[in-house]
């Protein structure tokens, strides 16, 4: 085969940095787009950030004294020929911003002017996360003050170590045992004794070996309980837990040959009980989510606003700008600058498409906004990228890990888009609208007689929508709502 050279002429789609930059920014999350900025401001020094988070924390002045007030903005530097520091076009913020409110008296709450600023009462000082007691520590607390021996506090510790989160010990005694040193010559007993002595502490039903252990020890400790309803209770939790849990109810009366007046009492001492009683030592953090964007009632229908909170408000360092200008600065300056506009115009855009994606998305739901989900309409992610003229991916994106605000609670964009089902009259009803009208209907059933899938499938199509059981059933276990078997009650 003959080699050659050849010289052809194509087009292709490149992706520049710039556009890679507005591509990853629009498709990160409030969280995630404020720790980017967190790193693109340490990097780039021609970047700079005019809302400090920092700007109300408390601060250590050099004389050792705290002060909670805000730091006055440095105030823009002129050039020698009196240029403006920067480009109007390279800075950003957030809209309605009062740029010009930079002292710390502009920021006072002046709605109590009576009150003075060196007050020294509980609401002017900052107020401190209290401790938080582990489990193991409030078990450790009431072992001090009722274990007096060295020995026997040593083996409950040692059981206490075991213990999960829920407070169970999931670990057999035999085992702790035998990872035991022989020269201590513990004996098995003492493993129990020991046990027996941490199931007595609170809370309830600590230290349980599975379920069944732990709500007997609960019930055994309950006050004010009948003999009678307390022993049937315990033979419930103790031989017939899994009938219970399955609601199995007429297997329970006959094996228990008692009417349902009896069994009833039962269930409600057996519900007292708590069967995760380390549950509430645990030291969650809560997550929060911020809205992107805001939706409010108006004289002039549903208005949708960006949320001020969540935009930064950035601007390029007047200083090395102007340095650059005279042309003292380094070559590297200037890459750093053309940086920082590039970023201060993606981050303009992309707030930008956020609010049209969601004013677009509030002008199609506006059912939605007035009467709740079950007016939710179909929606697709098409309809919206040829209303605003963008790509099905560009929404994608846009609508992934953003958040709005509504009347109704908090949503992420995605919420609004759904598939949809078929009516008699030819129409079309929201995957959404069918979820709450299944939420409603299983809200308001009889709880001696709940409704089973095909009886809501059936109450649906008798509302026009031509859905199946099977799709119910899909629905019913996506909303976390239980089979009508453990939805009945006595």
């Amino acid at each position: 085969m003959k080699q050659s050279l050849q010289l052809r002429t194509s087009q292709h789609l490149a992706l520049t940095p710039q556009l890679q930059q507005s591509i990853r920014l629009l498709q990160l999350s409030t969280l995630e787009l404020h720790q980017e900025l967190e790193q693109l401001l340490t990097d780039n020094p021609l970047l700079e950030r005019l809302d400090d988070p920092l700007d109300h924390s408390l601060r250590l002045l050099a004389d050792g004294a705290i002060s909670q007030q805000a730091p006055a903005a440095e105030a823009p530097q002129e050039g020698p020929q009196g240029e403006a520091p920067a480009a109007e076009a390279d800075n950003y913020e957030a809209p309605g911003a009062d740029t010009e409110s930079t002292t710390p008296d502009a920021d006072m709450d002046w709605s109590d002017s009576g009150r003075s600023k060196n007050n020294d009462d509980e609401e002017s000082r900052p107020q401190l996360e209290a401790h938080h007691c582990t489990l193991r520590e409030h078990l450790m607390e009431q072992m001090r003050v009722t274990v007096l021996e060295t020995r026997d506090r040593a083996l409950v510790e040692l059981i206490v170590d075991a213990l999960d989160e829920n407070g169970y010990l999931e670990e057999a005694l035999e085992e702790i045992h035998a990872r035991l040193p022989e020269e201590l010559e513990v004996e098995i007993e003492e493993l129990q004794t020991a046990l027996s002595l941490l199931q007595s502490f609170d809370p309830m039903g600590v230290g349980a070996r599975n379920a069944s252990e732990c709500l007997a020890i609960q019930i055994r400790r309950l006050p004010g309980v009948p003999m009678v309803t307390r022993r049937m209770a315990l033979i419930i939790v103790e031989h017939h837990l899994t009938w219970f849990a399955q609601r199995d109810f007429n297997k329970l009366k006959k094996t228990l040959l008692c009417d349902d007046e009896d069994l009833r009492e039962a269930q409600a001492v057996i519900r007292q009980c708590n069967p995760h009683p380390g549950a509430a030592f645990a030291s969650d953090v809560s997550d929060y989510v911020v809205p992107d964007v805001i939706v409010k009632k108006s004289r002039n229908g549903w208005q949708v606003s960006l949320n001020n909170d969540v935009m930064p408000r950035l601007r390029v360092n007047a200083m090395y700008a102007n340095l650059l200008k005279q042309g003292k600065g380094e070559s590297a300056m200037g890459a750093q600058l053309q940086e920082a506009k590039w970023l201060i115009k993606n981050m303009r855009q992309r707030f930008d498409t956020i609010l049209r994606v969601a004013q677009a998305i509030v002008e199609r739901q506006k059912n939605f906004f007035s009467h709740g989900a079950v007016a939710m309409r179909p929606l697709v992610l098409r309809e919206i990228a040829d209303t605003l003229g963008l790509h099905e991916s560009t929404i994608s994106r846009v609508t992934t890990q953003k958040y709005m605000l509504t009347p109704h609670g908090m949503f992420e964009l995605k919420y609004f888009f759904g598939s949809h089902v078929a009516t008699e009259a030819g129409g079309e009803a929201s995957s959404t609208a069918i979820r709450a009208l299944i939420v409603q209907l299983t809200g308001a059933e009889d709880p001696k007689n709940p409704l089973s899938d095909s009886k809501i499938a059936d109450m649906l199509g008798e509302q026009g929508m031509v859905i199946a059981r099977r799709t119910v059933a899909k629905y019913r276990e996506a909303l976390k709502i239980p089979p009508v078997s453990l939805r009945k009650s006595l």
